[in-house]
């Protein structure tokens, strides 16, 4: 089992950067493949960026690429995001989510689900 925290949301104007925090509970963090998403309201909740557990390997949405950067550290049982250059269309509730059983880029392969930290970009 494990449970994920996500922090550092929040108000930030257009062209500025945000560091999402995805906290874990469990000692298996390590094992897991990690994924952060975004879900904009009245839309579909839809991929941001992933990271293998060992984080070695990292892929990202076509809309992120060049501003976000996913990273994990399994010492802290935490995963990042870092996020520059945002858009207003960047304005979404992020959630992390753990455990991927198949194509990264779909939010039912994951096991597990933070709550979400919203982030708002103004122009």
């Amino acid at each position: 089992q494990v449970q994920l925290v996500e922090s550092g949301g929040g108000l930030v104007q257009a062209g500025g950067s945000l560091r999402l925090s995805c906290a874990a509970s469990g000692r298996t963090f390590s094992s897991y493949a990690m994924g952060w998403f975004r879900q904009a309201p009245g839309k579909e909740r839809e991929f941001v960026a992933y990271v293998k557990w060992s984080g070695g390997s990292t892929f990202y949405a076509d809309s992120v690429k060049g501003r976000f950067t996913i990273s994990r550290d399994n010492a802290k049982n935490t995963v990042y995001l870092q996020m520059s250059g945002l858009k207003p269309e960047d304005t979404a509730v992020y959630y992390c989510a753990a455990g991927s059983r198949g194509y990264y880029g779909v939010p039912s392969t994951y096991d597990y689900w933070g709550q979400g930290t919203q982030v708002t970009v103004s122009s």
